[in-house]
């Protein structure tokens, strides 16, 4: 009699709680040509391109934004005083912008510096 249905190709392995556990690559291994990089070496790649931006004022806002606003929160539960930390991530925000800005500029100099003597 003929096969109606299509056989499947790989063996469903479950749990006895009625999961299925799904193998991994069990083929033959992949080519040293076709190998992805190591996810170390994609790291540090992405961290050296994150640090060889100059610093801009969005991400200085944005940085300073989230500490006003964890600061606010802070004091208005602590003290029971929105008002008050509302007041206070106000200020924070004036001071936190271009100390973020200025701080994180003076750094990237410095690699910038540091990354010419190198070459060198």
């Amino acid at each position: 009699m003929a096969q109606t249905k299509k056989k499947r190709r790989r063996k469903h392995r479950g749990t006895q709680a009625g999961t299925i556990e799904t193998p991994g690559r069990t083929g033959r291994p992949v080519s040293a040509s076709r190998r992805p990089a190591t996810k170390q070496q994609t790291a540090r790649e992405r961290r050296q391109a994150r640090f060889d931006k100059e610093p801009t004022w969005r991400g200085s806002v944005n940085r300073a934004a989230f500490a006003a606003a964890i600061l606010a929160i802070f004091i208005s539960v602590v003290q029971k005083n929105v008002a008050a930390g509302l007041v206070l991530g106000v200020l924070a925000m004036l001071v936190y912008v271009p100390m973020s800005y200025y701080t994180d500029r003076a750094l990237w100099r410095r690699r910038q510096r540091q990354k010419q003597q190198r070459s060198r």
